[in-house]
C-alpha cells in the first residue's frame, strides 16, 4: 500500500514543531518571564503579574496541543489500521495525546481560575501543586514527542 508522504512530513513536522514549542516556552520564555527583573528594565513586572502573562501564552498554546492531540489520534490510528504497528509508537503517542490533553483541559483551565480569584489563591499549597503537576506534565510531553518523531522517523527510513 503506497502511503502519502505529504502526511507523514506533516505528522514529523507538527510533532517536532510542538517539541520545539514546549522546549521554547518551558526552557527560554519562562525564565525570562519570571525573572526578569535581572535584565536590567526600567519596569520590572511582579511574580504574580508575570504568572499572569504566562497563563494567558499557555493557555493560547493550549488549543495548539488540542490539535496536536487530535492529529496524533488519527494518524496513529490509520496507521495502525495499515499494520504498522509498534509498541514505542503506542505508548508515546498514548501519553502525547493524554498529557496535551490533560495540560490543556485540566490544568491551564485550573491554573486560569485560581489566578482570577487573586493572589492569594496562587500562593495557597493547592495551586502550588496544580503547578507543580503542570509543569511535569509539560516535561513528560517533551519526552513523549521526541520518542514519537524519533520511532516514527526510524520507521519511516525501514519501510
Amino acid at each position: 500500500m503506497k502511503r502519502n508522504i505529504y502526511a507523514d512530513f506533516t505528522y514529523l513536522l507538527i510533532l517536532a514543531a510542538t517539541f520545539g514549542a514546549v522546549i521554547t516556552l518551558g526552557a527560554l520564555v519562562a525564565p525570562v518571564v519570571f525573572h526578569n527583573s535581572s535584565l536590567g528594565m526600567e519596569v520590572v513586572v511582579d511574580r504574580y503579574n508575570a504568572g499572569m502573562m504566562m497563563a494567558e501564552v499557555f493557555h493560547r498554546f493550549s488549543y495548539w496541543l488540542y490539535v496536536v492531540a487530535f492529529y496524533v489520534i488519527i494518524y496513529e490510528l490509520y496507521m495502525y489500521k495499515i499494520g504498522q504497528r509498534d509498541t514505542y509508537i503506542f505508548v508515546s503517542s498514548t501519553v502525547v495525546a493524554f498529557t496535551s490533553l490533560m495540560f490543556s483541559a485540566v490544568y491551564s483551565p485550573k491554573i486560569l481560575v485560581m489566578q482570577e480569584l487573586g493572589r492569594e489563591a496562587t500562593q495557597s499549597d493547592t495551586f502550588l501543586a496544580i503547578h507543580k503537576a503542570s509543569e511535569f506534565d509539560f516535561k513528560i510531553l517533551a519526552v513523549a514527542l521526541l520518542v514519537l518523531f524519533v520511532r516514527r522517523l526510524m520507521l519511516m527510513r525501514i519501510k
